[in-house]
């Protein structure tokens, strides 16, 4: 009985408790919600000390931007807009504006790029379109230039590294420069050639093809005597002397009764005999730095072929005209020299290739004497003629007895 009371008492409290709460809480809501608006209408202490102190305005006109200013902001609380909604479309404006100056700044860049990266692809197109600039190979040292011939001096000052000058009817040598070096000696082989060809009396009117056999394999060097072309001996003995025609020398070397190689045999034999013990040939057009000599052997060969009128005659001829197919091609001498009046030049050669330098060999009247001239390793395309005018204005000023000599190096 007593435990039944006890509960009927704490649930009655229970009930009564909750009863109060609910009552405080409702009391309480009334408060709650007009206590904001209560503070934003309640004038802070610095705002009422303001309005306190201020003198009220006379001129009516001071009132109105005031009372505009009210009923703007009234305007605007009964519309609904608060404060932070105004500051909120602001800030959007704010960022669409951003965006917009972006999306500029992107558009400019991107415009920008295009231009830099047209202007670089038309520079790689004038790049691609301008002509490659090759470099140009150093040129290559002749035999008498690896072995430092042209460290030797003479008085002419020569630009040839070799050089013989001798009196042909009393063997007296007037200047003399290296003249016991063996070096290759070019396009001076086809004296030789010719000689070969002179002692062998084969008839000069045969009639020779120019075949497959006579293009130059061993430099490249070009002709204008085309494969199938047809001269007589003659004539290609006169090219080969006169305009220094390899094809042509090839062409009298191999139609030599038993072939080429017995050509050079010949050639090889006929030097002995002459006592040139210093040269040796391998083909007859000059074109193989094999073919060597030295100037004192060449001052031998000139003075053997130079009894040769034949030879004399093609050697100094100025210009020969041939008929090749349909044309007529003009062939001239590779001797300027041979046109000058000053000159009287009795039989000549010229040569040249890379290992050799530039060659000239001449037998020329100077000064009431019949000279020999030998030069070998001219540095300069034209320099081996100058080498021979100097030689020649100095025979002239000099005693028959002069003579000048050089140094006496071989390789």
């Amino acid at each position: 009985m007593a435990a039944l009371v006890r509960e009927w008492r704490f649930g009655s409290l229970v009930k009564c408790f909750s009863v109060l709460s609910v009552a405080a809480l409702m009391s309480l809501a009334p408060l709650a919600s007009a206590g904001p608006a209560a503070a934003k209408r309640a004038p802070t202490p610095a705002a009422s000390h303001k309005a306190a102190v201020k003198p009220a305005a006379k001129n009516p006109a001071a009132k109105a931007p005031a009372a505009k200013a009210g009923r703007s902001v009234a305007a605007g609380r009964q519309a609904g807009q608060p404060r932070h909604a105004a500051a909120r479309h602001a800030t959007q404006a704010d960022a669409r504006a951003a965006r917009g100056s972006r999306l500029a700044l992107s558009r400019h860049e991107a415009r920008g790029k295009g231009s830099l990266n047209a202007r670089q692809t038309r520079l790689s197109l004038r790049a691609a379109a301008a002509p490659a600039v090759v470099q140009a190979r150093a040129p290559r040292l002749s035999f008498g230039q690896i072995a430092g011939l042209h460290a030797v001096d003479d008085p002419l000052e020569l630009k040839s590294s070799v050089a013989l000058v001798l009196d042909q009817d009393t063997q007296e040598v007037l200047l003399s420069k290296n003249d016991h070096a063996v070096l290759p000696i070019a396009s001076l082989t086809k004296l030789m050639t010719g000689l070969g060809g002179a002692d062998a009396r084969l008839p000069l009117d045969e009639v020779i093809t120019i075949t497959e056999e006579d293009v130059d394999t061993e430099k490249g060097s070009r002709s204008r005597l085309a494969v199938g072309t047809q001269l007589t001996r003659g004539e290609l003995m006169h090219l080969a002397l006169m305009s220094s025609e390899n094809r042509a020398a090839h062409a009298l070397g191999r139609s030599y009764p038993g072939g080429l190689q017995r050509f050079v045999g010949l050639m090889n034999a006929r030097a002995l005999m002459l006592g040139m013990k210093d040269t040796r040939y391998v083909e007859p057009t000059g074109l193989s730095s094999g073919n060597r000599s030295t100037a004192q052997d060449l001052a031998t060969l000139v003075a053997a072929a130079s009894r040769e009128p034949l030879l004399r005659q093609l050697s100094t001829s100025t210009g020969y005209e041939v008929a090749v197919g349909n044309r007529v091609v003009q062939y001239n001498n590779t001797n300027r020299l041979v046109h000058n009046p000053e000159w009287q030049i009795g039989l000549q050669k010229t040569g040249y290739i890379s290992e050799a330098g530039q060659c000239l060999v001449m037998q020329a009247r100077v000064a009431g004497r019949k000279l020999i001239m030998v030069f070998l390793d001219s540095s300069g395309k034209q320099s081996r003629l100058a080498d021979a005018e100097r030689v020649r204005r100095w025979v002239e000023v000099q005693r028959p007895a002069s003579t000048v000599a050089g140094g006496q190096n071989a390789v």
